[in-house]
């Protein structure tokens, strides 16, 4: 299968197979959450993250408008997203204010009971009516609960119509994602941007990327390779030349 063409979605990188790289907003305080932030910001910079994605996964939405004011104002050259768990409409409300390329939300389809779809439908269309940058949407994704009566291929379907890129993981995160269930998903979306969302390492990047367009990081990259542990520079660094490795080998 071909690579997706670098438009709409992957049009926001300067790089193939771009890497996203999650600001979890770990700290013991807002301050402390707003002072990790910021060191772990300039660990992707220099390492060459492609992306960041901004995400409440341990701090508040206020530790996230703080987060994305401070990018907004001293990063405006990387590309950032962000991702409001749980709270879909105030990802769409922070994209917009602070200028994010791009929203991921966790689920776009089949995670609702059938008698909702309709209104995830409008709700989905009536934002990205007002926001004019992108939608990562999850499919089948980690911990999203899967009530949909259709097939994978439908849904795949629908979501090539509420999202610019579709996200695919495991059942966990830091759980690698499966080459079965990544082929699936290529086989459904056919040359619509794929990104895996889950469990990329540098021993397993060469074959996701075979098949898939790009990879959003974050358990790999702490120091005990797991969502609670400390950003790694040095475990930036060996991912960043992985992929650095896997590009110059599909140009």
């Amino acid at each position: 299968m071909p690579e997706a063409e670098k438009s709409g979605f992957l049009s926001l990188f300067r790089e193939r197979k771009p890497v996203m790289a999650m600001l979890h907003l770990k700290g013991s305080d807002p301050d402390d959450v707003f002072e990790r932030m910021k060191r772990e910001l300039d660990i992707y910079v220099l390492e060459g993250v492609d992306a960041v994605i901004v995400e409440d996964y341990f701090g508040t939405y206020g530790d996230m408008r703080r987060a994305l004011a401070y990018i907004q104002e001293t990063k405006p050259d990387i590309v950032y997203g962000v991702n409001c768990l749980n709270i879909d409409a105030m990802g769409f409300e922070l994209a917009m204010e602070f200028d994010a390329a791009f929203v991921q939300l966790d689920s776009v389809v089949g995670h609702v009971k059938p008698r909702d779809e309709e209104a995830l439908a409008a709700f989905l269309e009536l934002y990205r009516s007002r926001y004019t940058g992108c939608v990562l949407g999850g499919v089948r994704f980690k911990y999203q609960p899967v009530l949909s009566e259709r097939s994978l291929e439908e849904d795949l379907a629908i979501a090539r119509g509420r999202c610019d890129a579709v996200a695919v993981t495991q059942d966990a995160t830091g759980q690698e994602t499966s080459l079965d269930k990544i082929r699936a998903f290529r086989a459904g979306l056919g040359d619509f941007p794929l990104i895996v969302a889950a469990g990329v390492t540098p021993e397993n990047l060469r074959e996701s990327f075979k098949i898939a367009d790009g990879a959003v990081v974050g358990s790999y990259l702490k120091d005990t390779h797991r969502d609670d542990g400390e950003l790694s520079a040095a475990h930036v660094r060996e991912f960043m030349d992985a992929v650095r490795r896997v590009r110059e080998e599909c140009a």
